[in-house]
């Protein structure tokens, strides 16, 4: 199991535009192909406008396979341009889970690479 966390830094105020986005359409077309939404989420205090959202993985594989299918969905493709001008930076990191993680249980029983995975074993 792998999380991927994103980290997007936004132009000043444009975090409510951005979730408004996400939430009428972005979210549903990545959840389709990405399966493991963990969490999303915006900062309130500190580091201010950004946003952050994890998704889960059973493998480094399985991540790039889903990622391919969600960047060839051309519903993807003619949403990424509505939400590009509003990010400033992006930062991606793969999170590999310690051995006395807790498991991951995904919240809305999404599955992640069609089964819903506990497994905390870095070498999947």
């Amino acid at each position: 199991m792998i999380v991927e966390a994103r980290t997007y830094v936004l132009h000043p105020g444009q975090v409510a535009r951005f979730m408004q986005l996400m939430a009428e359409g972005g979210i549903d077309i990545e959840k389709r192909h990405l399966g493991g939404l963990l969490g999303f989420y915006s900062t309130e205090f500190g580091s201010i406008n950004k946003v952050l959202h994890m998704w889960a993985f059973v493998s480094h594989d399985d991540r790039t396979r889903r990622r391919q299918s969600l960047y060839a969905d051309p519903q993807w493709q003619a949403f990424v341009p509505t939400v590009l001008p509003l990010i400033r930076d992006m930062t991606n990191e793969i999170l590999v889970p310690a051995p006395f993680s807790p498991p991951i249980a995904l919240a809305n029983g999404d599955d992640v690479g069609g089964m819903v995975s506990t497994s905390t074993d870095v070498r999947t």
